[in-house]
């Protein structure tokens, strides 16, 4: 009798260890397996850490992305990546819209009234720091580059008949800079202060560089600069109505344009773009920003998609052929976006 009330108490005290403990349940504002999005009351600590593998998007992500004006790279080349990223990447739209480029993307940004914008590199710097051509706009600190994508040569270009075949031959000369206050225009002056150059050394006109291609052939302009993808349209019209030559942009002259100004790279203008001489030029690049306010797992997947659909991009225009991961980071003097680091940490970009 005593050994059988002994078993029976085993046994019911095996029952309440059972009753209090239960079978495990999921935690019930725990994330889906696979699930990288914060929950609401959930810490960094919980969250995957940099190293838990690729990113994904987890719900949908709809971005609006400011390029330039509907005639320009800028546009016609956002309109490609944002068809071919929102086709390629789960979760992902992005509307591509027309814009004032650099400047004025940067304020969009900074305002919260777009997601994605494309600009140079120098104009996003000066934003960054509040200088320059961004002065009267204050400092912009929450801008994050994503990836410079395609250079935008510095372009000097002066008819034949001038005699104009160096920057120091500007001396004397009748010469346009570009639209007063324009990126252009600001370009042309650091070019200018590189050679030991400034506007006290000739004849200045402000003009867009369309407007000066109309000068030029008309003989009131000896030589013009333009900031622009290759090739520049308008130039391509002079070259057909006139002798021209592209004036380099090398030398020493370059080395200390660069020293001073690190967001300037060295490229070619190839003898193909016009059908004249081959000459060595900087170009500013083209680079895709956010804020640091975009998601991570967002900007991860646009910057993997931008370069791993390079074939598709390029497709659709020029401007993909230039995509290179190896030079993504090139001229570019802000902080990078997270999302973009991881991307280019798998890809040995960095360490």
């Amino acid at each position: 009798m005593k050994k059988l009330l002994a078993l029976l108490l085993a046994l019911s005290m095996v029952f309440a260890a059972f009753a209090c403990t239960g079978s495990p349940q999921p935690a019930a504002d725990a994330p889906a397996a696979g699930n990288t999005e914060t929950q609401p009351g959930s810490t960094e600590a919980e969250q995957p850490s940099a190293d838990a593998g690729e990113l994904t998007i987890d719900s949908l992500a709809r971005l609006i992305m400011v390029t330039g004006g509907d005639s320009g790279t800028y546009y016609a080349f956002g309109g490609v990546i944002a068809n071919v990223l929102g086709s390629t990447v789960e979760n992902l739209e992005i509307t591509a819209v027309t814009s004032g480029a650099s400047a004025a993307n940067c304020r969009s940004l900074n305002n919260g009234e777009a997601d994605l914008a494309i600009m140079q590199n120098d104009v996003l710097g000066y934003a960054v720091t509040g200088t320059e051509t961004m002065a009267e706009d204050g400092a912009m600190p929450k801008l994050r580059a994503i990836a410079s994508m395609y250079p935008e040569a510095v372009q000097l270009v002066a008819l034949a008949s001038s005699g104009i075949n160096t920057v120091e031959d500007l001396k004397g000369k009748r010469v346009c800079v570009g639209d007063q206050g324009s990126g252009s225009e600001t370009n042309a002056k650091q070019v200018l202060e590189a050679y030991g150059l400034s506007y006290d050394d000739f004849e200045v006109q402000y003009l867009s560089f369309s407007e000066a291609s109309t000068a030029m052939q008309n003989g009131t302009v000896d030589a013009a600069f333009a900031t622009s993808a290759l090739p520049n349209s308008a130039i391509q019209e002079l070259s057909k109505l006139k002798d021209i030559v592209v004036v380099p942009i090398d030398g020493e002259g370059a080395d200390k344009l660069i020293e001073k100004y690190p967001f300037y790279a060295k490229t070619i203008i190839p003898a193909d773009t016009y059908g004249v001489a081959e000459a060595g030029t900087v170009a500013m690049l083209a680079t895709l920003v956010c804020t640091e306010d975009l998601d991570e797992a967002v900007v991860y997947q646009i910057t993997k998609n931008l370069f791993e659909q390079k074939a598709a991009l390029s497709a659709g225009h020029a401007r993909g052929n230039d995509l290179d991961v190896t030079r993504a980071m090139q001229g570019v003097t802000v902080e990078f976006h997270p999302g973009a680091l991881r991307y280019f940490r798998e890809q040995g970009i960095i360490d």
